[in-house]
């Protein structure tokens, strides 16, 4: 690779932007999760689209996979180089190129982080709403379209996302979308590429919206004697239209974790954490519609948060899941899985992932975003022992075999990466030639991140 490391050098103004270093390889070899990790050949630190459409020129020409880097932390194997050549890491593409507070809208680089965007949004009484929990770029939000706790109010990051700068294998810079709020004009492409995991392009730039900080938000805990009744409020809560801004389920078993990790002192009974934010008057009627249905339900506490660092500590703990999980089972490997279903099939969905859980001899928790029907189970595993995994993978193929028999998804935001290839085919199998046919299209090379989404090129799995 001393070869190719010399000619990328020669693309960028400072040939110390492109390192083989064992070090730096293995940085770039894994994400959060127990997928197996894999080296690249060489890392790259382009520092704008020019160099971006350089990299990609040569790499190109040449028959190099490319897979873009953020912050590392996806969870379906999406930054791992599954056949080397180059890791393009974004992070120093980092400024904040235009914050319009009139049109509540920011350019940013791809390596922004949503942090540093949330911050200088703040300044003007902003913010970008869509919180997926990990400190992420926003290039790779909007790479994997990412969702999070905010979701049931503000949509995933498509739903944040007015324009794209990308660059095609080969060089080519494209500009999608515009500054206004809509458009009909042409084929969604924005659209497109948000969520195609880097599978055919390299996202540089983005154009978010942005949205007032509401002027009033109160936090409160929920808990419940069983965790389907916390399942039936959430259900309940959506179909009577309230307007609350998070809606989150956390089970028993994942409580305890965190009191473990955190040293806290929630009852270990399930949870609903729940937020409403809005005017006074609104945020106080969705707190009295919260607590009718889930008294109705049985709740045994209702706590109200409405002290700002009180708020936050209880959403930092719900962050702090993957961290508490981990810290179970210390040497093994993180596999959380994620389905998605029809809100009223949640608790139907969640009983069966617990009775599966059970059966398989697993120890983990089940926690989700219950306003969405999304659901995510968290294991611990030991790569190198063939029977945990064994048992690892049969829990995701029954856990998406239900949610897909319920009307549902394979997954409703942690994407397919290398990790869902199959129940991608197994959920759509009259789409494949339609996506094989956009990824020859934007990538006839086969570069752009080999191996995710769509089996790569001679892959007979």
């Amino acid at each position: 690779m001393t070869d190719l490391r010399a000619v990328l050098a020669s693309a960028l103004a400072d040939p110390g932007r492109v390192t083989d270093g064992d070090s730096e390889r293995d940085l770039h070899a894994s994400d959060l999760t127990f997928h197996r990790p894999q080296r690249p050949d060489a890392v790259v630190y382009p520092l704008s689209t020019a160099e971006v459409a350089r990299v990609l020129e040569i790499a190109d020409a040449r028959g190099i996979p490319v897979t873009p880097f953020g912050a590392g932390s996806s969870l379906e194997g999406h930054v791992i180089p599954t056949l080397g050549g180059i890791s393009l890491d974004l992070t120093r593409m980092n400024r904040i190129l235009e914050l319009d507070a009139a049109g509540l809208s920011a350019v940013v680089q791809a390596g922004v982080l949503r942090s540093a965007l949330d911050a200088a949004a703040g300044a003007h009484g902003l913010m970008f709403p869509v919180d997926p929990g990990a400190d992420a770029t926003i290039g790779g939000m909007a790479a994997t379209n990412a969702a999070g706790t905010t979701t049931i109010r503000y949509g995933k990051t498509r739903a944040s996302v007015l324009a794209l700068e990308a660059v095609l294998p080969g060089g080519r810079v494209i500009r999608t979308g515009t500054r206004a709020p809509k458009s009909s004009a042409g084929y969604d492409l924005t659209g497109l590429l948000v969520g195609s995991e880097g599978t055919l392009a390299v996202i540089t730039e983005v154009t978010v919206r942005l949205h007032g900080i509401p002027e009033h938000a109160v936090a409160l805990r929920v808990a419940f004697p069983d965790v389907g009744a916390a399942c039936r409020t959430a259900a309940a809560l959506v179909a009577a239209g309230s307007g609350v801004t998070r809606l989150e389920l956390v089970d028993a078993w994942t409580v305890a974790a965190l009191n473990a990790h955190l040293g806290s002192r929630y009852p270990e009974v399930p949870c609903l954490f729940v937020e409403a934010a809005g005017t006074r008057t609104a945020v106080e009627g969705d707190l009295e519609l919260v607590a009718a249905v889930a008294a109705a339900e049985g709740a045994v506490e209702i706590v109200h948060e409405r002290d700002a660092g009180a708020r936050a500590r209880l959403w930092e703990a719900r962050h702090a899941v993957a961290y508490a999980v981990s810290a179970t089972a210390p040497g093994k490997g993180h596999r959380t899985t994620d389905v998605c279903v029809p809100v009223p099939e949640l608790p139907a969905a969640v009983a069966v992932a617990r009775a599966t859980l059970d059966r398989l001899d697993l120890q983990g928790g089940i926690l989700g975003h219950a306003g969405d029907g999304n659901l995510h189970v968290s294991v611990m595993v030991d790569p190198d022992d063939a029977a945990e995994v064994a048992r690892s993978d049969e829990l995701v193929g029954l856990l998406v075999e239900d949610a897909l028999a319920r009307g549902g998804t394979c997954t409703g935001e942690h994407g397919i990466g290398a990790g869902k290839i199959a129940w991608l085919e197994r959920e759509h199998p009259d789409l494949l030639p339609l996506y094989r046919g956009i990824k020859a299209l934007f990538d006839p090379h086969g570069i752009m991140n080999p191996g995710k989404v769509l089996r790569a090129a001679g892959d007979g799995r």
